[in-house]
């Protein structure tokens, strides 16, 4: 009888051991990573043999927004989409490496910003080549902008009007530098953003940084004046200042982000090495772009505004919010008006996330707080990436962050993490987008 009691209880422990292990479904536990990933050759990605990219975790599944991912790991040089188990869905083959960012459009199409065959202007963040490239890999467009004198970099957009602004790197000789009154002797390669018609090829709209520069170094110099009374006008002799000069070559402001508001016709440019945003007036003509005046803002191609950093341009007023940043994300519909950007926190070694609430009116008063408010921000002793990264608002109201060194965060506005996801590569930027919407559907032939 003893035995038999003995016996009933080891059978009971069993039963029991088994119905736990059974209730748990796995998606607490980490997906193991496959060790041989491989391109897609079609196959259902229900089937057991799908590819994963990498390792995942649900820490809450009920707040896990169902989206898909479209990735873009820089450091591999793969753009792919994935679904929220990590799950390879479609991947495209690029003609060249990528120059950091590639975006699905709504025709389906990806617009890329590529390196050249032979990038000569060749700092992080190098390109020279825009595409659009097809769902087969095709390319329906390709524009190479790479010379010794100015080369795209970085980050490109497309327009309402079906054209593409894109950064550029140009060019300023050691000659012209010291005119400039820039402080050290060395050549430098300001920003410019140029706006491109992909029907013909020609550039119809262009702006250049190194029309709107002020120093107060050297008064026998161009653009001599008190750089704390323009904060309009960019102090070409920040970086020195500071007792830093990031590149030996002179990649002065390093911009590595463009957004366009379609509403208030400006883009905004993520300069990482000032660690702030720029806002200019995309309503000028290009010879109002060269000027003070001009363009729906009546400030030509000055700044309209600026934020982030204001000792950039000598302003006591006002907190610091970067520590260099990456992606300006300027929401639309009815988020207009607020922004995501990702603070890589170089100087302090914690990354932010910041939902920032922009001014109804763009202004910048010399000496006065002209930084944005913060509606909402993120951070965690885990999260921080020194480059790359971004954060985009969900259907959900869930909040996806690229790290741009480890992979993906998805954070609830009460700053629960929900889900990541982890593989090796180097992440320039996660796009979230719903399985029905019409470019994934087309995507995955649907």
């Amino acid at each position: 009888m003893r035995k038999l009691r003995f016996l009933t209880f080891l059978l009971s422990l069993f039963v029991f051991l088994g119905s736990a292990s059974c209730s748990d479904d796995g998606l607490g536990e980490p997906l193991e990573e496959d060790e041989n990933l491989e391109t897609p050759d079609g196959s259902d990605p229900e089937e057991d043999d799908f590819v994963r990219m990498g390792t995942v975790e649900f820490l809450n599944p009920d707040l896990v927004d169902d989206h898909y991912i479209l990735v873009n790991d820089a450091g591999a040089n793969r753009v792919y989409i994935m679904d929220k188990q990590a799950r390879l869905l479609h991947e495209w083959k690029l003609t060249n490496n990528i120059g950091n960012d590639v975006l699905l459009l709504p025709n389906a199409q990806l617009l890329a910003s590529l390196e050249s065959d032979d990038p000569k202007i060749a700092y992080g963040g190098k390109g020279g080549r825009l595409q659009f490239v097809g769902k087969d890999s095709s390319v329906e467009w390709d524009f190479i902008y790479s010379s010794e004198e100015a080369e795209t970099h970085h980050d490109a957009e497309l327009l309402p009007n079906g054209n593409v602004i894109a950064l550029v790197w140009e060019l300023r000789t050691e000659e012209q530098a010291a005119q400039a009154g820039f402080m050290l002797d060395s050549r430098v390669y300001p920003e410019a953003v140029i706006e491109v018609n992909p029907q013909t090829n020609e550039i119809v709209w262009e702006w250049h940084a190194w029309d709107h520069l002020i120093q107060d170094q050297d008064a026998a110099k161009d653009s001599y004046g008190v750089v704390s009374d323009h904060p309009e006008l960019i102090d070409v002799n920040y970086i020195p200042k500071n007792g830093g000069w990031p590149q030996a070559q002179g990649d002065l402001m390093h911009a590595n982000a463009i957004a366009y508001d379609e509403v208030n016709d400006v883009i905004f440019i993520s300069v990482n090495f000032y660690s702030e945003v720029w806002v200019i007036d995309h309503s000028t003509t290009p010879e109002e772009a060269a000027g003070h005046s001009g363009g729906n803002y009546s400030r030509g191609g000055d700044l309209i505004y600026r934020f982030g950093n204001p000792e950039a341009y000598e302003n006591l007023q006002g907190n610091r919010l970067f520590h260099n940043q990456h992606f300006p994300n300027p929401l639309t519909g009815a988020g207009h008006g607020k922004m995501f950007i990702f603070s890589n926190g170089n100087d302090i070694s914690q990354s932010t996330v910041y939902e920032l609430q922009l001014p109804s009116v763009y202004e910048l008063t010399p000496n006065a707080d002209n930084e944005p408010r913060i509606i909402w921000s993120f951070e965690h002793p885990d999260l921080y990436s020194q480059k790359v990264s971004g954060a985009i608002p969900l259907s959900n109201g869930n909040i996806l962050i690229t790290e741009g060194d480890y992979g993906f965060w998805e954070v609830t506005r009460d700053k629960e993490v929900v889900w990541k996801f982890h593989s090796e590569g180097f992440f320039w930027r996660g796009y979230p987008y719903k399985p029905e919407s019409p470019e994934i559907q087309v995507v995955l032939g649907n």
